[in-house]
């Protein structure tokens, strides 16, 4: 058994992001060289998420627009969390969208469906995170 560990840095513009990974994901899986296994992607902070889905505007603004109804980012003072921060939402965010995901490899590949991607979502941004890719398998 072989594994693959890399750490894929993001530093967004905005507040809140959906960034396509799965180029920088299937590079890793290129990189490490492994045909069969199991491939995990898990954010590494608590105000960011890792999730599959289909990669379509609208869809991504829906999404904006469910977690904001969901959990809105203002009145900051809505929240017990926010003393001297206002991301209480975002790590609301976080936990509906999830924290990681884990895909199979076969024959070398990613094995999804034929319109999931992966994808970091940023719900706290513009500072640098990390999302973790570890790979393992033969």
């Amino acid at each position: 058994m072989h594994s693959y560990r890399k750490e894929l840095w993001f530093q967004t513009e905005k507040r809140r992001e959906f960034i396509n990974i799965t180029p920088l994901v299937e590079e890793c899986l290129r990189e490490s060289g492994i045909q069969e296994g199991l491939l995990l992607c898990n954010a590494m902070h608590i105000t960011a998420s890792v999730f599959i889905n289909d990669d379509e505007s609208g869809l991504h603004r829906d999404f904006e627009q469910w977690l904001e109804k969901l959990a809105p980012e203002k009145p900051y003072d809505q929240y017990e969390h926010n003393v001297g921060e206002d991301n209480a939402d975002a790590h609301l965010k976080r936990t509906i969208m999830g924290r990681e995901v884990v895909v199979a490899i076969t024959d070398g590949r990613l094995d999804l469906g034929p319109w999931e991607q992966i994808f970091y979502g940023e719900f706290d941004g513009k500072r640098r995170k990390r999302v973790l890719v570890k790979i393992i398998g033969e």
